[in-house]
């Protein structure tokens, strides 16, 4: 379906719409209203707004010229309301820095701060293991505390699934904050992959520990 407006001086035709508003993020159907030629960046910049009842605000879609008086979506809006990423609660109550540094971090991607953000999500894994390795070895809090995050995960994380990829996650996250990258078929987004199945198995190690403690195996 192609939507007509008023350009400028003449008037174009869209060949797509976004499918969220960068509000309220709902998936939507936005209203295009008029558009306009910025000569700096070779865009055309169409003003929307989201017809949800409870948003109703309004952003800016970026068209590319295909033609024939023809506009295509680049896949790109104005920033519009910045969101964290919410975990569980078992993460929640491990460590609340790494929420917070990753929450930053993502904030800063959302951005396109991507130069900075993966020195963000690298020091969020590092809270996320220490203070996961703290609480399941509580006497050697001043050990874990001082230790590099390497010999973290090689010596106080018991969990091998755990170790594996927390291993691989700060492997790619030193990556991010050297000169010369080691790991180069590698980026951002594996990083945070990697991070995810952290965040998997320590929540699965957590709660298969908590059902073993409320229902213990009376024949051992």
């Amino acid at each position: 379906m192609r939507y007509q407006i008023q350009c400028d001086h003449d008037k174009i035709e869209l060949e797509d719409l976004p499918s969220e508003c960068p509000n309220c993020h709902k998936s939507i159907t936005p209203n295009p209203l008029f558009g306009h030629y910025c000569e700096v960046n070779d865009l055309t910049e169409v003003f929307l707004f989201c017809p949800d009842k409870e948003c109703k605000k309004s952003f800016i879609g970026y068209y590319h010229y295909m033609g024939e008086n023809s506009y295509s979506f680049i896949g790109k809006t104005s920033k519009g309301t910045l969101i964290g990423r919410k975990f569980p609660k078992s993460i929640e109550e491990t460590s609340t820095d790494f929420i917070k540094i990753y929450n930053q971090s993502l904030i800063a991607e959302q951005q396109e701060l991507n130069e900075i953000c993966g020195v963000g999500y690298r020091k969020s894994l590092e809270f996320l293991i220490k203070d996961y390795a703290i609480s399941i070895n509580l006497s050697q809090k001043e050990k874990i505390e001082k230790s590099t995050l390497s010999q973290c995960i090689n010596n106080f994380i018991t969990d091998s699934r755990i170790q594996s990829v927390a291993k691989r996650a700060s492997w790619i996250g030193n990556d991010e904050t050297h000169y010369v990258r080691k790991w180069e078929s590698k980026n951002l987004k594996d990083l945070k992959k990697l991070i995810d199945l952290t965040i998997h198995w320590i929540e699965m190690e957590i709660l298969t520990l908590t059902f073993e403690e409320e229902m213990p195996d009376k024949k051992k």
